[in-house]
């Protein structure tokens, strides 16, 4: 269980996250926020210069497109080159069409004649590839692709040479981190100084790490929105976002966490839109420790886990309870043929006495009268990680395997990676973060592994057929083929976890209308957002 300490240093960080947000936010919606009292009031009717209001988790850690460039394409506020539909197939974004060469090594994209970006500027070939070279830059998700060259070719072509063929390009063009700004954006040394973009909405206050403010940009070469003005505000506490939303300080309430959500279900004072996500709720292990390098001992941690119960008790749904990595919202790589993931103690307790780990006075194993003691980070940004990593702890011990849980920041999690002082890391992966993903299986289980997935482990297996999933447009039986592969593997060997699937529930005021919820999580769709009249 999490102890005292850190129950008062986790309110202690909240509270100062909430006094801050409190000096930012506009003064309407913080009584809201602090008072629960007030969650009563009823907003006024909405009108042509109304904000919408978007409250959540994720703050604005810095201005470079890999680091916070999610949340500019998100408020639609910068654009990619290339997009991505609900199924993760290729569309245009500033790409209006896109060709490749008939041995796969050049792409050419052309450009929507009329885009704009903000400070008026034509969007031109060649501030797109600036964007995209600043892009390969390691770690990118670009970086990872296998490019000769990128160049322009007039004001509205852009081509992009490779040294051999990669299929999954245009999802890697769809990423956030290769959105693309005006050259105004940038001050000396290359750095990103501000957000100038092309998409339909422009920056209006911006004040990181919580406040975005933008307004409807009337250059933009598409249909107008409806919606004039947003404001965006992270708050780290989930009770604050959902009373936001329940007192109508927010039109849009995103990470919600149980208690809250069976709350505004019950009081019914705020609509919930809801979406399956390609999300998992995961356990990353450094497979490189002695204690976790023997796969018996990584199956024995799977095996003592209780993902139906924790999905029921903490997420609201039985139904999310993984029984592989990749949930059936990704029907390509969902493989039913693998022999689900399961509860069972006394198979868990069998493959730690096969490892050696015996059980002694304290309950607790060892093979050479040191305990099996672990450590497992988490974070705040999805509110249910650190109940489900208290559960897990608790499951754990009854097997026999003393676990602490630490609660941090999110970059607490790839910076252990990097340093080699992760042990065990509960998080929430998107893997469809590319739309395409074998770009984030890619990018996770590298021979070198990734941030967000192996460590200390590798499979020439899973590599060899990523790259060539990656490489060429395989057949659709040899594609299947590959995916099978590569998520056997991943089931037997586990050099990451799959605890649950992931569902978003936002709050919406029911003065919004036409709000849907993007899968992909590319974009909160405000354009097709209006106000109700009625």
């Amino acid at each position: 269980m999490t102890t005292l300490h850190q129950h008062h240093t986790l309110i202690s960080e909240e509270s100062r996250i909430t006094r801050r947000s409190t000096l930012q936010w506009p003064a309407a919606a913080l009584a809201g926020a602090a008072l629960p009292a007030l969650a009563q009031a009823q907003p006024k009717a909405p009108h042509s210069t109304t904000p919408l209001r978007i409250v959540g988790p994720w703050e604005i850690s810095g201005l470079a497109p890999a680091q916070s460039g999610y949340m500019f394409t998100r408020l639609q506020v910068a654009e990619t080159l290339m997009g991505a539909g609900d199924d993760g197939r290729p569309e245009g974004a500033l790409a209006q069409r896109w060709r490749t060469s008939a041995d796969g090594l050049a792409w050419q994209f052309d450009l929507r004649p009329g885009a704009r970006f903000h400070d008026g500027s034509p969007v031109t070939a060649a501030a797109v590839v600036r964007c995209l070279q600043d892009a390969q830059v390691p770690p990118a998700l670009l970086s990872h692709a296998p490019i000769a060259g990128i160049a322009a070719q007039g004001d509205h072509t852009v081509v992009v040479r490779l040294n051999r063929p990669h299929a999954a390009l245009p999802a890697l063009l769809a990423h956030s981190s290769t959105m693309v700004l005006a050259p105004a954006s940038y001050g000396r040394g290359g750095k990103v100084q501000s957000i100038v973009g092309s998409g339909p909405y422009r920056i209006a206050v911006l004040v990181p790490p919580q406040q975005v403010e933008t307004v409807v940009f009337d250059g933009f070469d598409g249909p107008r929105p409806a919606i004039a003005a947003v404001q965006y505000l992270a708050a780290s506490r989930p009770e604050t976002r959902a009373l936001m939303a329940e007192g109508g300080q927010a039109d849009l309430g995103y990470g919600l966490d149980p208690a809250s959500l069976r709350r505004l279900r019950r009081h019914q004072k705020v609509g919930l839109a809801s979406v399956t996500l390609p999300r998992t709720v995961i356990i990353k292990l450094n497979a490189g420790l002695p204690a976790l390098r023997d796969v018996r001992v990584r199956q024995a941690l799977s095996l003592a886990i209780d993902r139906g119960g924790i999905a029921h008790a903490l997420m609201g749904d039985e139904n999310l309870a993984a029984t592989q990595l990749l949930p059936p919202t990704l029907a390509a790589w969902h493989n039913r043929a693998l022999p689900p993931l399961r509860h069972d103690p006394e198979a868990a307790a069998r493959l730690l006495q096969d490892a050696g780990w015996q059980r002694h006075g304290d309950g607790l194993r060892s093979p050479d009268g040191q305990p099996l003691a672990l450590s497992i980070r988490t974070f705040l940004d999805r509110p249910e990680l650190p109940l489900i990593a208290t559960a897990l702890q608790e499951q754990w011990r009854l097997a026999g395997i003393a676990v602490k849980v630490s609660i941090g920041n999110s970059g607490d999690v790839p910076l252990g990676h990097r340093d080699g002082s992760l042990q065990l890391a509960l998080a929430a992966r998107n893997y469809a973060n590319v739309p395409d993903p074998t770009g984030t299986l890619a990018q996770d289980f590298s021979a070198q592994g990734g941030d967000w997935g192996a460590m200390g482990w590798h499979s020439d297996a899973v590599v060899q057929s990523l790259q060539e999933l990656a490489r060429t447009a395989a057949t659709p039986e040899r594609a299947t083929l590959l995916r099978q592969r590569i998520t056997h593997t991943l089931q037997d060997e586990l050099p990451v976890i799959p605890v649950a699937w992931y569902r978003q529930h936002v709050a919406v005021n029911p003065r919004v209308r036409g709000v849907t919820l993007d899968p992909l999580e590319r974009s909160y769709r405000i354009t097709s957002m209006e106000w109700q009249t009625t």
